[in-house]
């Protein structure tokens, strides 16, 4: 099985993947039980975390959005119900990159902070230009071996790296990474969509984009730097004030209108709608928000709502 029959036959009713940086971040925990358990009932079943989550956050280590879902899994005992993501590769406090050393290290104590006995997916989170890319893969075909992770994927590489990556997997037997989790949604298109979408076709990629309503920006509700200002999400949506990034947020609001949805579902139903994507990574921390997510894998984008948020987007018409 690879990734893009695991993203659509996994995921069951609907392309989404639930992002699990707001776990013990911007949700605590009785809140991620809550929304993890509507989650599974509405017919979801894939959650995407990494080990870093959320060390940005004062007073953080990272490491949380794990031990939440881990105490999640103990509490309900529902692990085998989950399609479970996590990462390697940012900085911890015991270390960083994708060294074999490392990345044995690093599993061990994600698999023991999910109270899990396997990872579905384990994304190389960073490209590491200081690990050879044959040691990584080695270390992954280890536990592969061990049953401790089913498939590799990556994320925040280049083109180039990524289809090395493939060419050294393939000339040596070695896992080949799955999927990839670009950074991609209607306002961030150039690097994906110039110089990622074409080795993911190529290589029959999953495609899991991650800020996919770029830190919120897309949902409409930051509409000026005041509207931001001291929300956990302000150093993230800073640079979308701009002359572009109106004109993205008028197209949603015209097209959203019409279609009697939000400017966040019709956000992620545009992702949805994109040939090379498999499921983008969204999170809700709210009832309101949770139903946006629903929707946006309802809602079907007719060819002038595709229209309206192609030609706003467009990364060559500047900022």
């Amino acid at each position: 099985m690879d990734m893009r029959q695991l993203g659509r036959s996994e995921l069951k009713t609907a392309p989404i993947i639930f992002g699990g940086n707001v776990f013990g971040w911007t949700l605590d925990e009785q809140q991620s039980f809550e929304m993890l358990d509507a989650w599974l009932d509405a017919g979801f079943n894939m959650i995407d975390t990494a080990d870093v989550y959320s060390r940005w956050a004062e007073g953080h280590q990272g490491g949380e959005s794990e031990s939440v879902l881990g105490r999640y899994f103990r509490a309900r005992g529902n692990r085998d119900r989950i399609t479970l993501a996590s990462k390697v590769g940012m900085e911890m406090p015991g270390g960083k990159g994708l060294s074999r050393d490392w990345i044995m290290q690093a599993v061990e104590d994600s698999l023991k902070r999910l109270q899990t006995d396997h990872l579905d997916l384990y994304f190389s989170h960073r490209d590491d230009p200081d690990t050879p890319l044959e040691e990584t893969l080695e270390a992954y075909q280890r536990l592969i071996e061990q049953g401790k992770v089913r498939y590799v994927a990556a994320s925040n590489y280049s083109g180039e790296r990524l289809e090395e990556a493939m060419r050294i997997a393939g000339d040596n037997g070695l896992p080949r990474y799955e999927a990839l989790q670009p950074f991609y949604n209607l306002y961030d298109r150039h690097e994906f969509e110039n110089d990622l979408a074409g080795v993911c076709q190529q290589h029959d990629l999953g495609v899991t984009p991650y800020f996919s309503l770029a830190s919120g920006f897309l949902t409409g509700k930051y509409r000026s730097r005041e509207d931001a200002k001291g929300k956990a999400r302000e150093q993230f949506v800073e640079q979308y004030f701009n002359k572009r990034g109106m004109r993205v947020l008028n197209a949603l609001d015209q097209v959203a209108e019409r279609l009697e949805a939000t400017p966040a579902a019709v956000s992620l139903a545009w992702l949805i709608a994109q040939p090379a994507v498999t499921a983008p990574i969204a999170s809700a921390t709210s009832q309101r928000q949770f139903d946006q997510l629903v929707q946006a894998t309802q809602l079907k984008l007719d060819d002038d709502a595709l229209k309206i948020l192609d030609e706003a987007s467009r990364p060559d018409q500047g900022n």
